[in-house]
């Protein structure tokens, strides 16, 4: 296991400024498909949320099967992307010892996921970034090459099956943001996105947007049907960790 650390060296990185510039959008297809190779996909691992639910306690640290969450997620993430970072507002010693990058949320005071989102964009030194919540213990094994295909044959001006386009795909804007989802339903917080989406983040949440959705409609964006529900099971509560350990996975 390699030494822990940081992006700022000494400590967990909470100014973005780690990675500073705008990373220039793909200008053609071509470039796209060339660009999304898993040495250019840093994966975000989302662990900085209150967890409300779980009495608030640090989500990512809870025991499923005598390993922690985060362990779990780790496991499937790592061998898909070129390197990985943990956004964590606490527990950073725990978080540590995985030996990756910490990154704080920009702002302190819990502002959800899109937040975690944005530090991350920032912190990363890729041009793509798959973000992942913490909670999601099952996550397939190719999932980061299924929502890169999906991608790519979009920028290419093909439509295969096993996606979805939203917003406006007249336009000839290519998709830089990919969703997973099962066959019910899309899981907004697991998804492949291009750096350069940073800036136009960022002002949706110096407006006071925090509603992922909303924020994804501003865009042409992809769902992405990557596994089954089972794969995407999140936990909210000890009590559906409990059930998940007694389940079939």
């Amino acid at each position: 296991m390699s030494r822990p650390h940081s992006d700022a060296n000494s400590g967990p990185s909470r100014d973005g400024q780690a990675n500073p510039g705008v990373t220039p959008l793909p200008a053609s297809g071509e470039q796209l498909a060339a660009s999304l190779t898993p040495a250019n996909i840093t994966g975000v691992i989302l662990a900085g949320g209150q967890a409300r639910r779980m009495g608030g306690v640090d989500k990512g640290l809870v025991m499923l099967n005598e390993v922690p969450l985060i362990a779990h997620v780790l496991a499937r993430l790592t061998p898909q992307v070129g390197e990985l970072l943990i956004n964590a507002n606490r527990s950073h010693q725990e978080y540590a010892v995985y030996g990756h990058p910490l990154v704080e949320d920009r702002e302190a005071g819990y502002h959800g996921p899109l937040m975690g989102m944005a530090s991350a964009l920032a912190a990363a030194h890729t041009e793509w970034v798959m973000v992942v919540a913490c909670d999601v213990p099952h996550l397939p094994n190719d999932l980061v090459d299924t929502l890169s295909v999906a991608l790519i044959d979009h920028a290419n001006g093909d439509r295969l099956a096993g996606y979805r386009v939203q917003g406006d795909d007249t336009s000839a804007e290519p998709a830089l943001l990919a969703v997973a989802a099962d066959a019910e339903r899309y899981h907004p917080v697991i998804c492949l996105l291009h750096r350069g989406l940073l800036p136009s983040l960022e002002a949706a949440l110096a407006a006071g947007e925090r509603k992922i959705d909303r924020w994804f409609a501003q865009h042409v964006w992809l769902t992405v049907q990557a596994g089954k529900a089972e794969d995407f099971a999140n936990l909210n509560t000890l009590d559906e960790c409990r059930a998940m350990e007694s389940g079939p996975h």
